[in-house]
């Protein structure tokens, strides 16, 4: 994992959501590693399921990561639509966010446009993008995967110091 400094005169720890929404668990276990990393580089972490948050929360944090997953042939977590359609109606300017998710590349074109989709979708909130959107196929069990997602947080701490 890369390691980093948090913003020196920074006097809170920096704050970070992390939505997420599953059905087969892989997008939680994803969340979790997110979460974990996070924790690991100093940032004080919030994590929630979709159904159970308020897209206005994300004005409470420095960092927003939302790891959704794709249903059928594209289309998004049913629990998190307005979650989705509230993001329209939020300026998150000043705020870093990053989305990631865990997809079935039998889906082939399908695979995680759910991802893409929220990623459109908070850059529509004038927030930052912290990192590049990280789609990851079925379960994060390789260590690819794991350090992936290491530096996915990463990535999004170092765009938050460097702001």
């Amino acid at each position: 994992m890369l390691r980093i400094n948090l913003k020196e005169g920074y006097s809170n720890m920096p704050t970070a959501k992390v939505v997420f929404a599953t059905i087969t668990g892989n997008n939680e276990d994803c969340a979790d590693i997110i979460t974990e990393a996070l924790e690991d580089l100093g940032v004080e972490v919030d994590e929630t399921e979709i159904s159970q948050t308020d897209a206005s929360e994300l004005k409470d944090y420095d960092i927003n990561v939302i790891v959704p997953y794709t249903y059928d042939e594209g289309a998004l977590p049913e629990e998190g639509m307005d979650f989705f359609d509230d993001l329209a109606d939020l300026d998150l300017s000043g705020k870093i966010f990053g989305v990631a998710g865990s997809g079935d590349t039998f889906y082939e074109e399908y695979y995680c446009l759910a991802v893409d989709k929220f990623s459109a979708a908070m850059a529509g909130t004038n927030a930052t993008k912290g990192a590049e959107d990280l789609k990851i196929n079925l379960a994060p069990e390789s260590q690819e995967d794991l350090d992936n997602l290491d530096n996915f947080a990463s990535d999004l701490v170092n765009s938050f110091n460097s702001k």
